[in-house]
């Protein structure tokens, strides 16, 4: 059996791939790239993913990046795991929450820890971190009353259907500590943290 290789660091949103390939049962092995040390930026790993960030998985067929792409490819090549909507609609839905979460949360996180990419001003790169806590607060809002199902509808993002989707809401959701939001603001997302801490493929991806 063939088995990926998951270049990571951790507390990113590589965290959520290798949950997936946890849940998967895949056969995995992890290449810890030293953020740190400036791994990120050598040549060696630019090799492998010229954007120098993390997540890239390789696979049989050639490296993938981007954290969206590769909960698919994981969700898809283990379908007996059931970790995506198997129907059309239900799979957009859950593309849908992943650009959310890529196009619009990580970015608002972003703005903390990497303000430095959007401005050389000290002052500016100051002005975009003080509003990091209310960009979060209003992106984690709309995940707690637009995309989380209410209780009697099922546990997890896409309801009773446990999906790559979770492992991807529980890897942000834990950046809002540091970003200056307490979690506890959103019921449903802090119910949600502490069902993921219960499963025994986050608790190893986490180890």
């Amino acid at each position: 059996m063939t088995t990926l290789t998951l270049y990571y660091t951790p507390s990113t949103c590589a965290q959520a791939v290798r949950i997936a390939l946890e849940e998967a049962g895949a056969p995995y092995q992890l290449v810890r790239v030293d953020f740190a040390a400036g791994q990120q930026r050598t040549p060696e790993y630019l090799a492998v993913n010229p954007k120098g960030r993390v997540p890239a998985l390789a696979t049989p067929h050639g490296t993938l990046t981007e954290t969206p792409a590769l909960l698919a490819y994981v969700a898809q090549s283990f379908p007996e795991a059931r970790l995506a909507p198997a129907d059309a609609h239900g799979f957009a839905r859950l593309q849908e929450f992943h650009s959310y979460l890529a196009s619009t949360v990580h970015i608002a996180h972003a703005h903390r820890p990497r303000a430095s990419r959007w401005a050389d001003d000290p002052e500016a790169i100051a002005a975009m971190q003080r509003k990091v806590p209310q960009n979060m607060t209003d992106c984690f809002n709309l995940i707690e009353t637009h995309y989380l199902p209410p209780a009697e509808h099922g546990a997890w993002v896409m309801g009773a259907q446990y999906t790559v989707a979770d492992g991807y809401l529980f890897t942000i959701a834990s950046w809002l500590a540091s970003d200056g939001v307490d979690i506890a603001l959103f019921p449903k997302v802090h119910a949600h943290t502490q069902r993921m801490l219960q499963r025994p493929a986050v608790q190893r991806a986490l180890g």
